[in-house]
């Protein structure tokens, strides 16, 4: 149950790609499906509002690295039932269901800030997984391809 949101945009959006669609980006409560053919695009990461660093980091995603799954899980804001107490981990994987499903277990192992670099550790052992942000409070820690930008 920690892949349905990714999953289903993934779903969607290959079927749209199916259909002809060039260029899409399906949203589903912070997990995305893109696929771009030009240029880059920017993804910000929400992680609440007791996080300073909530909106302040952006991801660059390039258009050669899509189709791509961004998912993103919170302990702390959203209905979904988490483990964690990360205020966002977001992982970037090619498919939507994978990034989904390992930022939820990501999350789930981070129960404090000295548990960052062994999540994002572990998280990085996950067949496929390209990159992880993780927001806690005033830390981050990032694996992987990620690349950071200014909002």
């Amino acid at each position: 149950m920690a892949a349905v949101a990714g999953t289903i945009a993934e779903f969607v959006g290959k079927a749209l790609l199916a259909e002809g669609v060039e260029e899409i980006i399906v949203e589903n409560g912070g997990d995305i499906f893109l696929r771009i053919d030009k240029g880059d695009t920017v993804v910000g990461l929400y992680a609440g509002p007791s996080s300073p660093l909530s909106e302040r980091v952006v991801l660059k995603i390039r258009a050669g690295d899509t189709p791509a799954g961004i998912c993103t899980s919170s302990g702390t804001i959203g209905h979904s039932i988490s483990f964690g107490k990360a205020d966002a981990v977001c992982v970037i994987a090619p498919s939507a269901a994978l990034a989904d499903a390992a930022a939820t277990a990501v999350c789930n192992r981070i129960g404090r800030k000295a548990d960052i670099p062994a999540a994002l550790e572990w998280g990085g052992a996950i067949p496929g997984v390209r990159g992880i942000v993780v927001i806690f409070g005033d830390r981050l820690g990032a694996w992987g391809d990620v690349e950071l930008t200014a909002p």
